[in-house]
């Protein structure tokens, strides 16, 4: 049973039609270019190196992931995604790109099963995942991330940000114009409200925030505790 099914419209698969024909690109939102090498040229940042171990969390059809597996050393990315179809659009695009050999290792799973890649991760990424889950699932997520992230390890996600804890109303961000929901797809949390979150899964959390996404989702980091 998918755990996420009615959450969002994540779940709906793509047909091999609609990969020859790049739809699954407009599928994970569109930008590919712009927020493809937005998330790469983020974590290069934030110290990524060819040698780390990356986990890119709700990694699609690799808007992201193609710049990451050029870079990193073979065997080093991996992808989860809840969309099966997704899945195999990535690799379609890996296969178009010529970058089979470096052998990205891709999982679907609709419980953020982390552990199944049996890696410690250096970083983890996630753009435009919270943004589009309600607490308890976003809860899951940091839970399995604590148990996978690397001692030293970052976790960088993106989300919604919203003026006050508890914010009921709906809420429109600029720029972008995307209007968010406290309770429906897309969400927004307030900073408390990660922080809360991430305590309770056993992780620290820090604010980023502005990295430069056009639709202003901002951008938090999490460690371990001791860290």
């Amino acid at each position: 049973m998918n755990k996420m099914k009615g959450i969002n419209k994540y779940h709906l698969q793509v047909s091999k039609d609609d990969i020859a024909n790049n739809v699954h690109r407009e599928r994970v939102g569109g930008m590919w270019d712009e927020l493809g090498s937005l998330q790469y040229e983020f974590l290069l940042d934030q110290g990524l190196k060819p040698s780390s171990k990356l986990l890119d969390i709700g990694c699609g059809c690799l808007r992201g992931g193609l710049y990451f597996i050029k870079y990193l050393h073979k065997n080093n990315y991996c992808g989860l995604d809840i969309n099966s179809s997704l899945l195999e659009a990535g690799k379609h695009e890996v296969e178009k790109s010529g970058l089979t050999t470096k052998t990205p290792l891709l999982i679907c799973s609709d419980s953020f099963e982390i552990y199944k890649f049996n890696i410690n991760f250096d970083f983890m990424i996630s753009v435009s995942v919270f943004t589009h889950l309600p607490m308890n699932l976003i809860i899951r997520c940091l839970k399995n991330v604590k148990y996978s992230l690397a001692p030293d390890g970052q976790y960088f996600s993106t989300f919604f940000q919203s003026p006050e804890v508890a914010f009921i109303e709906s809420y429109r961000h600029q720029p972008g114009r995307v209007i968010t929901n406290y309770d429906s797809d897309p969400y927004h949390y307030a900073i408390e409200e990660l922080n809360f979150m991430a305590r309770i899964t056993g992780l620290k959390m820090r604010l980023v925030g502005d990295w430069g996404h056009p639709r202003n989702q901002k951008m938090v980091v999490f460690t371990h505790s001791k860290v």
